[in-house]
């Protein structure tokens, strides 16, 4: 078993681990009524996202989500949280180093031994959530629920429907398909997006996300037969019904929509397999991105 199978694996034991301590930590996160922005990198970045329509959703106070390299100077927040399983990463770090003193900051982070300990002003450890594999999942999706619980919107069905997926098989024909297509509203299109990119780290895939709405403007024009499309939550009326026509396979997101972005890493690493690939080694990656040379900026 490859490392990054391993640890999807252990998911549902992570998040409920993460939801009990989610009380523990309502210090150090987001309080009601802040005006909040979520930054992190790559799969962090997605996770942001989600967080930030889940927290907008539920009445907590406006909230953005950035890539850590393009966060908006112009603007002033009560509080900036860092997504950073590894602490390292370059843009992360320079972020929080050129707000301390001007912008409260908490890291949440997988190792508290890293420089991300001295560059934010409060730090929550997820230590039990860290991963040996560059494609990251458990810890992604173990912020995620801590940010969930955190907000009220945790429930013990989750983790019912992450072990249904994990012992269900992949539906018939996906791991086959050329082109895969992930779909989101809300909150999930964040994990649309993280669901594409394992497609990509791991499995070398085309692979593409959209909002559910959006796919009918354009991109619904590549579809064909050799096409999955992944709808991760509710679907809008007629969408499946306008997928199947173009002849491509439509899998809807019938679990909770975490769940299902469990069910899509179990997709990355079985079509990697497939093609012969070891989804512990993606191509041209690396656990962390650590820049030689820092950016700089006002």
């Amino acid at each position: 078993m490859t490392y990054v199978e391993d640890e999807l694996m252990s998911q549902p034991e992570c998040w409920s681990r993460a939801a009990a301590e989610a009380a523990r930590h309502a210090g150090e996160l987001p309080a009601p009524g802040e005006r909040v922005a979520i930054v992190g990198c790559g799969t962090s970045w997605f996770m942001a996202q989600a967080v930030a329509a889940l927290r907008e959703g539920a009445g907590q106070g406006e909230t953005d989500a950035f890539p850590a390299s393009e966060f908006p100077w112009g603007r002033r927040y009560d509080r900036i949280l860092a997504l950073t399983r590894s602490g390292t990463t370059t843009e992360v770090l320079d972020l929080l180093t050129r707000l301390q003193g001007r912008t409260p900051t908490v890291a949440v982070t997988a190792d508290p031994d890293t420089p991300v300990a001295r560059a934010a002003d409060r730090l929550v450890v997820l230590d039990f959530a860290d991963e040996r594999s560059v494609v990251q999942t458990r810890f992604a999706t173990t912020a995620l629920t801590l940010l969930r619980a955190h907000l009220g919107l945790h429930t013990d069905a989750v983790l019912a429907d992450a072990r249904t997926v994990l012992a269900e098989p992949l539906p018939e024909g996906l791991v086959e398909c050329g082109q895969f297509t992930f779909l989101g509203r809300g909150w999930t299109v964040g994990l649309a997006n993280e669901a594409a990119l394992k497609m990509r780290e791991a499995a070398l895939s085309w692979t593409e996300a959209y909002p559910a709405m959006e796919y009918r403007h354009g991109p619904i024009s590549v579809s064909g037969a050799r096409t999955a499309t992944w709808m991760l939550g509710p679907e809008p009326e007629g969408l499946a019904q306008q997928v199947r026509a173009t002849g491509a396979l439509w899998i809807s997101g019938r679990l909770d929509p975490l769940a299902e972005l469990v069910r899509a890493q179990r997709l990355a690493v079985a079509v990697a397999a497939a093609r012969g690939l070891d989804p512990d080694r993606p191509r041209h990656l690396t656990r962390s991105v650590v820049l030689h040379s820092r950016p700089t900026g006002s």
